[in-house]
C-alpha cells in the first residue's frame, strides 16, 4: 500500500452515517504483511437481502465463485473481506479456504454458511490460509459496530492510497432510506460487470431481485465506465446488501426493479456507484490526472463507448496526458483502432473546449501555448466528435506516469 496519497484524491473523507442493521469490524490477521489491518467483517440483521454482480474473467477467484454459489439465496447475515491475497488461481486451496472462512463466519454469528459473503484481493496465485480468520473472529463479532466505516475502507485497501466512501439518501414512501458505500481499487482495472471490490449497504426493505436488476442496470455507466489500465481483475465484485429496517419508519417493500417508487432510490444509487467509481479513477496506480473522455454523434451508445474505451485505454494517449502534451494525433490513432465506424474528414477533437482538430485535420485555430496551459490541469477532458449519429457516451480513466510501472514492479515484494 502506498505512503502518499494521489494528489486527485478528495479534500475529504466523507462521515458516513450509521444504518440500522449494520455493524462493522477489522481486524489485524497477518494475511501476508505483519502489522497491518486486513480483514473486514460486516454483520448484518436477520432479514436482509442481498445481490451482486461479478467479474466476467474466465479465471476468477474462489470468492467469486463462492458468491455466485450462494447469491441466488437471496439473504445475508455476514461479510467477510480480506486485502493481501486474491485467493485466485488457487485451486483446490481455494475453493477449502472460502469454506472455512465462511464456516467460521457462521458459528460467529449464527447462521448458515450460505448466508456468508466473501470477497478477496491482492496477489494472485498465492494459497490463502484461512486459519488465520479463526483467532480474530470472535473479536471481530465482539467490536462490531454501526459507525466503523473509514476502517472498514481502508481494510480493503492494497496499492490504494485513500479510502473510499460515498453516501446518499433517497426518499422511499414516507420514510428517508440511506444509502452508503465503499470502494477499493488504483490498478488492475477494466471492469466488466462492477468494479474491483465495492460494497453497497442500504435500510430501505428491498427485495433481493428487486436489488439485483438496479445494481445491473447501474454498474454500466459507473464502474463499467472506468478504466486506469484496461486490465480486469479476477475479483471484481460489487454486493449490496439491503437491511429493510427502514420498513418500521414507513418505507414500503419493493419487489421489483421497475417500482414507480424506487425514481428517487435508483438516483440515489447510481450517485453512490459513480461517486465510489470516479474515487477510483482519482486512484489510479501513479495518476496525476483525471482525464474524461467523452465521445459524440457515434452510431450508437455501444459504439460510442468502444471508442471511448480505445482512447482510454492507450498507453499512447495516457502517456502523452501524463506529459501534459496536447498529441491529438493519439487520439485519432485511437478512434481508428476502434474497430467502429468513423470518417476521418467528419472528425473533430477537443481538449477542454480548445478545438485542437476539426473535419480531418488541424483546427484552423490551433494555439499550441493556449492548448499546453489547459493541459497542465489537475483535471482533463477529452471530447471527440464523429458526425455519424446521435451516440453518446462518457468514460473515465487516468494518465500513465512512470510511478504506475515502478508499482507494478514491485507488487510482490
Amino acid at each position: 500500500m502506498s505512503t502518499a496519497v494521489s494528489p486527485l484524491a478528495p479534500k475529504h473523507i466523507p462521515d458516513l452515517p450509521e444504518i440500522a442493521g449494520v455493524k462493522l469490524a477489522t481486524a489485524e490477521a497477518g494475511i501476508r504483511y505483519k502489522n497491518r489491518t486486513d480483514v473486514l467483517m460486516a454483520v448484518f440483521a436477520k432479514g436482509t437481502t442481498v445481490a451482486g454482480v461479478f467479474t466476467r474473467s474466465k479465471c476468477p477467484s474462489a470468492p467469486v465463485e463462492w458468491c455466485r454459489a450462494h447469491l441466488a439465496g437471496g439473504s445475508a447475515r455476514a461479510l467477510v473481506v480480506n486485502s493481501g491475497n486474491a485467493n485466485a488461481f488457487t485451486g483446490k486451496n481455494g475453493r477449502e479456504a472460502t469454506r472455512l472462512t465462511a464456516a467460521l463466519a457462521a458459528k460467529a454469528v449464527g447462521c448458515r454458511a450460505g448466508e456468508v459473503f466473501l470477497a478477496s484481493t491482492g496477489v494472485i496465485g498465492e494459497p490463502l490460509d484461512a486459519t488465520k480468520f479463526a483467532p480474530v473472529m470472535d473479536g471481530l463479532i465482539a467490536r462490531a459496530a454501526p459507525d466503523a466505516w473509514e476502517a472498514a475502507a481502508r481494510a480493503i485497501m492494497t496499492t490504494d492510497t485513500f479510502p473510499k466512501l460515498a453516501t446518499a439518501t433517497a426518499r422511499l414512501g414516507p420514510a428517508t432510506v440511506t444509502i452508503n458505500g465503499i470502494a477499493k481499487g488504483a490498478g488492475m482495472i477494466a471492469p466488466d460487470m462492477a468494479t474491483m471490490l465495492a460494497f453497497v449497504f442500504t435500510d430501505a426493505p428491498i427485495a433481493a431481485p428487486a436489488m439485483q436488476g438496479l445494481l445491473a442496470k447501474s454498474v454500466v455507466d459507473t464502474f463499467n465506465a472506468v478504466t486506469v489500465d484496461g486490465d480486469t481483475s479476477t475479483s471484481d465484485t460489487l454486493l449490496a446488501f439491503a437491511t429493510g429496517a427502514a420498513a418500521a419508519r414507513g418505507a414500503p417493500q419493493i419487489l421489483r426493479a421497475n417500482d414507480r417508487r424506487l425514481a428517487g432510490f435508483r438516483k440515489a444509487l447510481h450517485a453512490v456507484l459513480a461517486n465510489l467509481a470516479e474515487q477510483i479513477a482519482r486512484d489510479g496506480e501513479g495518476a496525476r490526472k483525471l482525464v474524461e473522455i467523452v465521445v459524440e454523434g457515434a452510431v450508437s451508445k455501444r459504439s460510442a463507448r468502444r471508442i471511448g474505451l480505445s482512447i482510454a485505454n492507450s498507453p499512447l494517449v495516457k502517456t502523452a496526458i501524463a506529459g501534459e502534451d496536447a498529441n491529438w494525433g493519439r487520439v485519432v490513432m485511437a478512434v481508428g483502432k476502434a474497430g467502429e465506424p468513423a470518417d476521418r474528414d467528419k472528425l473533430s477533437i477537443w481538449f477542454g473546449d480548445i478545438r485542437v482538430a476539426h473535419r480531418g485535420e488541424r483546427d484552423p485555430a490551433y494555439d499550441e501555448a493556449e492548448v499546453s496551459r489547459y493541459m497542465r490541469r489537475p483535471e482533463i477532458t477529452v471530447r471527440v466528435a464523429l458526425g455519424l449519429g446521435n451516440g453518446r457516451d462518457r468514460v473515465l480513466t487516468c494518465d500513465l506516469t512512470k510511478d504506475y510501472v515502478a508499482i507494478n514492479g514491485d507488487y510482490r515484494s
